[in-house]
């Protein structure tokens, strides 16, 4: 089955340049309704606030990082099961590892380009 293009995306990273990128990407993959955040409890609001399909993060922001904003995101029966993507300059094992722990869909390292998003995108919702 397809994935549905029309469901509602947030990308959260505090680089502007880089929520530019990933949206830019998405939108070449057909997806149309993206939000983005600049911080994690930006996000939070605007997660408690609509339905999202997908939720694509950065690890490194602050006040709260990635995998804090992941933790909560599965931490409340609302969001547990949206798909979400850590995507990171950080490649540590271990971080993948602790991403993985906390529920993690998949795991992008940057940079990446539209047929890296793709295939790890296709990995979470099937053939896009």
């Amino acid at each position: 089955m397809a994935v549905d293009k029309t469901m509602n995306v947030l990308v959260v990273d505090d680089y502007k340049t880089m929520v530019r990128i990933v949206r830019g990407l998405l939108e070449q993959l057909g997806f149309r309704n993206i939000d983005d955040a600049t911080d994690g409890p930006t996000a939070l609001e605007l997660i408690r606030s609509k339905p999202y399909g997908l939720i694509l993060s950065d690890w490194n922001m602050q006040p709260m990082t990635g995998l804090e904003l992941l933790q909560a995101v599965r931490a409340d029966p609302r969001t547990e099961s949206v798909p979400f993507v850590m995507v990171t300059a950080e490649a540590k094992t271990e971080n993948v590892i602790a991403a993985r722990k906390a529920g993690v869909n998949n795991y992008i390292i940057k940079p990446f380009n539209l047929a890296v998003l793709k295939q790890k995108l296709g990995a979470v919702f099937g053939e896009l």
